[in-house]
């Protein structure tokens, strides 16, 4: 049975920084992508970043360098790292994964499309103060 298990959120001032990790368990991930979801207070969940097995990436444009998103392939944790945070980042932060072989038409056109993953954490919450 697939777990995702997301840690590292907090309370922070803007323009401070937090990593987030997600811990992976309960089978090998050959084939995958690895996502980061956030949904804000009274906001639709929406994709922040995601990472595949061949290394490619995709951040949100609001991400705007802020964010880094990386892998222990070792430990099986996904990490993103966060600076210069905003009080619009608020929210809770999700580790998402699809297990599939192949990669949806979505991720290929650079696209992080909630329906695309079926394994999902319970989250992490993020709080930017003023």
């Amino acid at each position: 049975q697939v777990q995702l298990v997301e840690s590292g959120g907090g309370s922070v001032r803007a323009g401070g920084s937090l990593t987030l990790s997600c811990a992976t368990s309960g089978r090998y991930f050959y084939d995958y992508c690895m996502a980061w979801f956030r949904q804000g207070p009274g906001k639709e969940r929406e994709g922040v970043a995601g990472i595949d097995n061949d290394g490619k990436i995709v951040y949100a444009d609001f991400v705007k360098g802020r964010f880094t998103i990386s892998q222990d392939n070792i430990k099986n944790i996904l990490y993103l790292q966060m600076s210069n945070l905003e009080p619009e980042d608020s929210g809770m932060y999700y580790c998402a994964a699809d297990l599939t072989p192949t990669r949806t038409p979505s991720w290929e056109s650079g696209m992080l499309s909630e329906p695309d993953f079926g394994y999902w954490g319970r989250g992490t919450q993020v709080t930017v103060s003023p």
